[in-house]
């Protein structure tokens, strides 16, 4: 499975990114797909996560407000749709995949496939 994230950039505080993730490779429909972000020095941290055969979404509470994940099967291409951008959200944003469950979870431990990140940074 790989994963790249594109959608990245600079943006000033208050404005909008929508970050994208191609997924390719052998996965099947029950899979599930996270978006994470990690800053220098720190842990890498859980922002949303959702499952391919299921609607439901994991949000992290502190982001629930503005950010929202969600995907085009079709295209095989999870998205994260970021508003009000905060200087605090600047860091390196990662997709990740896990295969063989159906719970979206946020920690990072439990999944297997990464891509490469995407930095945003707010101003």
């Amino acid at each position: 499975v790989q994963l790249v994230e594109s959608g990245g950039g600079s943006v000033q505080a208050g404005g909008s990114l929508r970050l994208s993730c191609v997924v390719s490779g052998n996965t099947h429909s029950n899979y599930c797909y996270g978006w994470f972000r990690q800053t220098p020095g720190e842990e890498r941290e859980g922002v949303a996560a959702k499952c391919s055969d299921s609607s439901f979404v994991n949000t992290a509470d502190s982001m629930k407000d503005r950010f929202a994940i969600f995907a085009d099967n079709a295209k095989k291409t999870l998205y994260l749709q970021m508003n009000n951008l905060k200087p605090e959200d600047t860091a390196i944003y990662y997709c990740a995949a896990r295969g063989g469950v159906d719970w979206a979870s946020l920690s990072t431990s439990v999944y297997d496939y990464w891509g490469q990140g995407t930095q945003v940074t707010v101003s």
